[in-house]
């Protein structure tokens, strides 16, 4: 992965990639790492030593994690990078304009499909801070709220990202099926973000 500095330099150039979706992916991957952080403190903690066991585990998964939302972020920026070649492409003749149109619709797919998954990471993300919240160290509360907050701003960009994608694809059934894959992954998302606020609640 680039630099910290490096990438938002990246972003913040006239470039069209890396965008939004890309920063969703890194705004995970912050939230992943602060679960770890949490984990690896508590495992350290003499205070602690009866959730050792999962805070190791939980540490791991979170290292897991992070590596997955730095590989999405480069599918997300390869998948719109096919989007804007795709919108380069010559429209001169008939022929050209049908080849065009199906190399951007087949494009767009697949940048919904980024996001998409992407989505998916943020709910795993949830879990992961559910698990860190209950690992009871309430000198990192303040730690774990904020990995959730991440967590659900992955989450929310990520779906803006999906939905203006579909703005543009043609196929009413790929929107329907991607629509239902991330309603399913929003509704596990809320529910885990409400026992983790509870969890925190208590601390």
């Amino acid at each position: 992965m680039d630099g910290i500095d490096a990438y938002l330099g990246r972003l913040a150039s006239a470039d069209p990639t890396p965008g939004g979706g890309s920063a969703a992916t890194l705004v995970g991957a912050l939230g992943s790492a602060l679960c770890a952080m949490v984990a690896r403190i508590t495992a350290a903690s003499r205070r602690h030593e009866a959730v050792r066991p999962q805070a190791g585990a939980l540490a791991e998964a979170a290292d897991a994690l992070r590596e997955r939302f730095s590989a999405a972020r480069l599918l997300d920026e390869e998948a719109f990078g096919r989007v804007v070649t795709a919108q380069a492409l010559p429209a001169a003749s008939p022929q050209q304009k049908a080849a065009r149109t199906e190399a951007l619709q087949a494009a767009l797919v697949e940048a919904a499909e980024a996001p998409l998954a992407a989505a998916g990471l943020s709910a795993e993300g949830f879990e992961l801070a559910e698990r860190a919240a209950a690992l009871d160290n309430r000198q990192l509360v303040s730690d774990v709220e904020c990995a959730v907050l991440f967590f659900r701003a992955a989450f929310s960009a990520s779906v803006a990202n999906v939905r203006i994608n579909h703005r543009f694809l043609a196929d009413p059934a790929t929107i329907r099926t991607q629509d239902e894959r991330l309603t399913a992954i929003g509704s596990a998302a809320a529910e885990s973000e409400k026992r983790i606020l509870t969890l925190l609640a208590k601390g």
